[in-house]
This record gives C-alpha cells, structure tokens and sequence, in this order.
C-alpha cells in the first residue's frame, strides 16, 4: 500500500477510524487541515491519511442487512461521551499553536499533568480528540 492510496491492504489488515458526520466536506478539510493530512478520497465515504492512520468519514444513515439494528448519528452536543480519538504529538505546544490558526477549537489550554502535558479539542460535529504529549512516561 502507497502513502495515497485507500486502505487496502493486500495481506495483513489496517485499522481505521470511521466517523459519522454532518458535512463530509468540511469534516475532511478539518482533518487535512488541522493534523495536516492528505485528503484521499473526498467522499462517498471521504478517507483522509494522517500520518500513520486513516479517517473515513461518511453521513449518518439507517440499518442495512449487515448491521440490521445499527443507526449511525453524528453526535449531538450534549451526548455523552463514550470513545475518543488520541492523538500524540511531539511538540504540544506548537500543535496548539497551529491547530488554532486552523480554527480548531479547544476545551482548554494544554496542562501539564505530570507524566504528559494534554489538552483536548472538538471537531465540527462535536467528536472528541484528545492531544497529548507524553514528558515522563517513556
């Protein structure tokens, strides 16, 4: 597999993160944005590379034969939350930084809590990611 193409591997597996979104658009041109990834696909679903992992993004929709009870949403603001994306950086303050200048927006301030320095943002349709730099778990 190249650094552009869709994951598919052709031995071995890959794994992903998939997630329901309002505006595919917007969604893909946040990740490319803010993490500096690489927009592979632009829809149906929108798969965007960043560094080592791929985001695939697709609208929410009803049930189908292979998951006949599932519905898949968007999260609403007040949900609460039950998974979240980890993002580890090497320098939290320059991420910060930049991922402001992108609009990115940002529960707080990165906070030093000792064994790593982490703040936490949200994406347009209110996911959660939490960015982290690890200073004394190494």
């Amino acid at each position: 597999m190249t650094d552009n193409e869709f994951p598919a591997p052709e031995r071995g597996l890959v794994v992903t993160q998939f997630l329901t979104v309002r505006d595919v658009a917007v969604s893909a041109e946040f990740y490319a944005e803010v993490f500096g990834g690489t927009i592979v696909r632009a829809k149906n679903p929108a798969t965007v590379r960043v560094a080592n992992t791929w985001i695939i993004m697709n609208p929410g929709g009803g049930p189908t034969p292979d998951k006949p009870d599932v519905t898949l949403t968007a999260p609403e603001p007040a949900d609460p939350v039950s998974a979240f994306l980890n993002v580890r950086v090497a320098d939290i303050a320059a991420f910060y930084e930049h991922a402001r200048s992108k609009g990115a927006r940002f529960l707080t301030k990165p906070l030093d809590r000792g064994a790593e320095i982490r703040c936490y943002l949200v994406d347009p349709d209110g996911y959660l990611i939490e960015i982290g730099q690890t200073t004394g778990l190494q």
